[in-house]
């Protein structure tokens, strides 16, 4: 027993399952629910009164929570809905240049967004539909080197995509770590290079935050977006972004609210003459207050368990569902996810003969993963499971396999 197992009491699901996909929803703390208590008794006794006690503010207080654990200073994150909300409202800032008429060369002006093809399709969809205002996509192919076990393509090909950035750049958008394989990016080359040619860069935290240590002033990124529903056991509706403290003070998102407005309760409907001066001022309409509840108990257990401590863990973890995979290559047990622990963070995708039959079969046994087109099962690992868990769910995935012992319940909806 390592010392973090000693919060598996805080998580109830972990007494009844196999909890194994932290990289998609993370474990809910006892805590939360005290906290969603208190919600509902703020609100049934203070009423509206509760807007001015601490629910204006709230969306602040949690935001400079979120940053003390991605290297952040206070008042620099704003909370959002959702990630892509987050993305959108940094993309808000920026305002396409269009090439003059005299130079008629494709890359000229400033006006395209650098994604990966390997991104959450969440972005890509975003950036896709910002080409009707001005913006040009340019999304870089995944390299060459490896392929994914149904001949897909999932390895990230640095050179190419530092390439694709040049001084017709906007936006860089990247994601720290991919979510099919939990390959780590090289996010402080790519910031370096969005520097040099004046474009801004957006990092995408959702898979790191929680899992690996992450420094976004160190980086140098000019927005870092996520949310508290993966690693850090936050639960749905509380995304966040970080924005630069220079840019934040000369910012102008285009998509905004009373929110960031220095005196909502003027009710002026002119201009925002005087926006906030804090992160507040990236945010638009009313808050999601009961997501902020549900988010602090993940963000206060992650903060006092230690990321560092959660990394050296995870390695051990990954390192172990690893050499399983490898022990049963017989079976057809294979990985997408990078050998070097330096580039993976906490997920290994496992994938097997009838991937999507063996992961509806391992959750109706209370083994809770999920199953990826392409790479697999993934398997996800927290600080709060242990080492016999790693060795039960992938012998419980080759008991399967070997026997085609399939749950024949028909999936109930998309989600898988």
């Amino acid at each position: 027993m390592d010392d973090l197992e000693r919060w598996r009491d805080e998580f109830p699901i972990l007494g009844r399952t196999v909890y194994m996909i932290s990289n998609s929803l993370g474990a809910m703390p006892k805590r939360t629910a005290r906290n969603l208590a208190e919600y509902a008794e703020t609100w049934a006794t203070s009423g509206v009164r509760a807007w001015e006690e601490r629910w204006w503010e709230m969306p602040l207080e949690i935001g400079d929570r979120v940053a003390r654990l991605i290297g952040a200073p206070s008042g620099s994150v704003s909370m959002h809905e959702n990630v892509t909300t987050a993305h959108l409202v940094a993309l808000s800032t920026l305002r396409p240049r269009l090439p003059a008429p005299a130079v008629p060369a494709p890359r000229t002006g400033r006006r395209r967004i650098v994604c990966s093809a390997l991104d959450f399709p969440s972005t890509i969809y975003l950036f896709r539909a910002q080409e009707a205002n001005g913006f040009e996509l340019d999304v870089v192919p995944a390299g060459p080197s490896t392929r994914g076990p149904d001949g897909g393509d999932f390895s990230f090909d640095s050179a190419r995509f530092l390439e694709a950035i040049d001084e017709s750049t906007a936006l860089v958008a990247i994601s720290h770590v991919l979510f099919r394989t939990s390959y780590i990016v090289d996010a402080a080359a790519i910031a370096r290079r969005a520097r040099e040619v004046g474009a801004s860069i957006a990092l995408d935290c959702y898979q790191s935050a929680g899992i690996i240590p992450l420094d976004v002033t160190a980086l140098g990124v000019d927005f870092a977006v996520g949310g508290c529903l993966k690693w850090l056991c936050g639960g749905p509706g509380a995304a966040f972004l970080y924005t630069r403290p220079d840019r934040l003070q000369s910012a102008r998102p285009s998509v905004t609210g009373w929110l960031s407005h220095a005196t909502p309760f003027a009710f002026d409907a002119g201009p925002i003459a005087t926006p906030r001066d804090d992160a507040m001022r990236m945010m638009n309409g009313t808050p999601s207050i009961p997501a902020y509840y549900a988010a602090i108990g993940g963000l206060d257990v992650i903060a006092e368990a230690g990321i560092a401590a959660i990394r050296e863990k995870s390695r051990r973890m990954t390192a172990r569902l690893l050499e399983l995979v490898d022990a049963h290559a017989s079976l057809g047990f294979a990985s997408a996810a990078p050998r070097d622990p330096e580039r993976l963070a906490g997920t290994v995708a496992v994938n097997v003969p009838d991937a999507p039959a063996v992961s509806r079969t391992l959750k109706a046994r209370d083994f809770l993963v999920d199953y990826r087109p392409g790479v697999g099962i993934r398997v996800s690992p927290h600080f709060y499971n242990t080492m016999d868990e790693i060795d039960r769910v992938i012998a419980e995935m080759a008991a399967i396999v070997k026997k085609r012992d399939y749950a024949d319940a028909p999936a109930r909806s998309v989600v898988t």
